[in-house]
């Protein structure tokens, strides 16, 4: 049996890890309750306790860095600057500096090696937080040097911004590689409806089937799953759904508009234009 734990008195105090109140008049302390009723006390190290107690909220966070990032500097400081620079707050000062051309340079390159699709000058400017009329000389400039040194890729503007693509005297290695044997080209009634839009956008399903003297819906449906063409409003006389190419089609085709599509007249009928000014 426990021997009997005297009573608190108000002139006694008791020490204690953490502050409590003690009210004026004694309080009943209640029995403990005895081992074989809670089970066997895990008793910690003393140094463990301690830490447990009064660890800083710094000592939680460096749990979950790794171990060769400890102790580079010594501290808890140092654990917690790693801890932020893991987190992608890294210092400005440990951003190279962008004032040489060269290092600017060469941040654009590492951009843009991984797109994947065009960006525009204003964005690139924004997260190197340079001027946009500076960012684009460079791009400018980083293009010629890619065409002058007669690299395997270039970097063009297309769908308004930039990006790097492979050269086309090439372009047949390229697609042996990425094909693989698979067929995934378009059909000639897919491309023939493609350049119908291409080149009377905006323009609605009963005209293009009518310039091409058959019902072109199916083939509309696969072009706009395939983000070739978008829908982009109606016509006011007949209220028919208009459609356009998409900034996709450009990238594609590595244009920056549809004002760089090569002409047609070269290629066209002498009748052509009484078949496209034809009512849709």
């Amino acid at each position: 049996m426990e021997p009997e734990r005297p009573a608190l008195g108000d002139d006694e105090s008791v020490s204690v890890d953490a502050p409590v109140e003690v009210e004026d008049e004694p309080a009943e302390v209640a029995p403990e309750p005895s081992e074989a009723e809670i089970g066997p006390v895990l008793e910690l190290p003393e140094a463990v306790e301690e830490a447990v107690l009064v660890a800083p909220p710094e000592l939680a966070r460096a749990a979950a860095v790794p171990e060769q990032a400890r102790g580079k500097r010594g501290g808890a400081a140092a654990v917690v600057e790693v801890d932020a620079r893991t987190a992608g707050d890294a210092e400005p000062d440990d951003l190279p500096d962008l004032a040489d051309d060269a290092e600017l340079t060469a941040a654009l390159e590492a951009i843009l090696l991984v797109v994947d699709e065009p960006v525009a000058e204003m964005q690139l400017a924004q997260i190197l937080e340079q001027p946009t009329e500076r960012v684009g000389l460079l791009l400018e400039d980083i293009s010629a040097r890619y065409t002058a040194a007669g690299h395997g890729f270039d970097l063009r503007r297309a769908a308004g911004g930039w990006r790097l693509y492979t050269r086309p005297e090439y372009a047949a290695y390229v697609e042996r590689f990425v094909l693989d044997g698979q067929s995934v080209r378009l059909t000639q009634a897919a491309l023939e409806t493609l350049a119908v839009v291409a080149y009377k956008q905006p323009v609605t399903r009963s005209r293009i089937s009518a310039i091409r003297g058959v019902n072109c819906d199916g083939v509309m449906r696969t072009l706009a799953t395939r983000g070739l063409i978008e829908e982009c409003g109606v016509e006011g006389e007949t209220g028919a759904h208009l459609y356009r190419t998409t900034d996709l089609f450009l990238e594609k085709l590595g244009l920056n508009s549809v004002d760089q599509l090569p002409p047609l007249a070269p290629f066209l009928p002498d009748d052509v234009e009484e078949v496209l000014d034809a009512p849709g």
